[in-house]
């Protein structure tokens, strides 16, 4: 059983003494074997200010915000333990996932050595790379959590899809568009043999992407576009008149699939594939039936996921201290606090403390080192 606060003894010259002990994390919430602490909470409340700071939000605006939002900063961490704990119970493994995604990463921010790359998870997280680790471990984690035990089990008939898209045609109504993807060989502060060489390169991905070779792993891995690359190099949809008109010329009127020539623009070499070509007017109901889907999974998975862990809540050991709150509790549930001066009082080390603190909020984004910019691209294509 957990006490209310962490104790960690002080050693001195090799001996712990008694009266040396000092308190180190003050524990407000017990979810089955983990914990959550007051500390996690402060930083979550400290990252949600700052995060409603960049939207603009600023004096009594921002305070009511942050009160606000603030109520459910305990709901989310008890969501994230739950299913955490809920994964490791269904001997769900992501390791390979997890060193797949770290890899792309890596690759994505063109830094080959290890302690590098590291040490830019550092400085652009502000947390020890094992912690990034561990944070994209259990958002993987609870993404197939969800996705097994909640959002697979949402169905839809065909016909139910059918009489949303025939009672909504309005809303599927579309101007003609192209969609695209691009990869950039840049050429900026290049001499001229390095310009030859990155038409060269070009030149080379245009022939590679038309024998067959996967567009989407080419941008990845060879596109200088800070921001299109790590999405495999997707631009989106693009009206007509919006592009640049020689890039527009090379790719209106091709099928889907098409690859062009390098186009040189002012910061290098660009190469576009046709991903589709949408026609002015209604879309057939085929061409949209997935958005419909999704139109009519949204309104339904958020009560089926609080349902969800609301029966999670009800199966664990859970306790709360007095002073905060649980906006998700469950009905019925008793989650009174043990007084910790009727328990017996623990010591545990300091590494076992850090173990159990967490940085960021394990269902939010994970931020992708080398893509912090705030650039909104360097695709000349606008």
């Amino acid at each position: 059983m957990w006490t209310g606060r962490v104790l960690l003894a002080i050693a001195c010259g090799g001996a712990a003494f008694a009266a040396d002990v000092s308190v180190v994390e003050e524990i407000i919430c017990k979810v089955n074997s983990d914990i959550v602490t007051r500390n996690e909470l402060e930083r979550s409340r400290k990252q949600l200010e700052a995060d409603l700071r960049q939207q603009g939000l600023n004096g009594v605006r921002l305070q009511e915000a942050v009160k606000e939002a603030s109520k459910n900063i305990l709901r989310e961490r008890i969501d994230q333990l739950l299913l955490v704990q809920r994964a490791k119970e269904l001997n769900i493994k992501v390791d390979a996932e997890v060193t797949k995604e770290l890899a792309d990463i890596q690759r994505n921010t063109k830094i080959a050595d290890p302690e590098k790359f590291q040490q830019l998870v550092r400085e652009q997280t502000g947390m020890p790379f094992q912690d990034y680790k561990g944070d994209l471990t259990n958002q993987l984690l609870t993404q197939r959590v969800v996705r097994q035990e909640v959002s697979s089990k949402i169905q839809f008939k065909k016909e139910d899809l059918e009489k949303y898209y025939n009672d909504h045609k309005g809303d599927f109504m579309r101007q003609e568009r192209v969609f695209l993807r691009e990869i950039l060989v840049s050429t900026e502060g290049k001499d001229a043999a390095a310009g030859a060489a990155a038409e060269k390169k070009a030149k080379d991905l245009v022939g590679r992407a038309r024998k067959g070779e996967r567009f989407q792993e080419l941008a990845q891995s060879n596109s200088d576009a800070t921001v299109s690359a790590p999405q495999g190099g997707d631009i989106g949809p693009w009206e007509q008149g919006k592009l640049r008109k020689d890039i527009e010329d090379a790719v209106w009127n091709q099928p889907r699939g098409y690859v062009t020539d390098p186009i040189k623009t002012d910061i290098g070499f660009q190469i576009y594939r046709v991903e589709d070509h949408q026609k002015a007017g209604l879309a057939q109901f085929e061409e949209v039936e997935n958005q419909v889907q999704e139109m009519l999974f949204a309104p339904q998975m958020q009560p089926k996921m609080r349902e969800y862990l609301t029966k999670l809540r009800m199966q664990a050991f859970l306790e709360i201290k007095p002073g905060f709150e649980d906006a998700a509790a469950a009905p019925g549930k008793d989650t009174t606090w043990q007084d910790p001066a009727q328990l017996k009082p623990e010591t545990v080390t300091k590494e076992e403390v850090a173990n159990r603190s967490r940085r960021k909020h394990l269902l939010g984004v994970v931020p992708i080192p080398g893509t912090s910019t705030k650039k909104t691209g360097t695709s000349s294509s606008r």
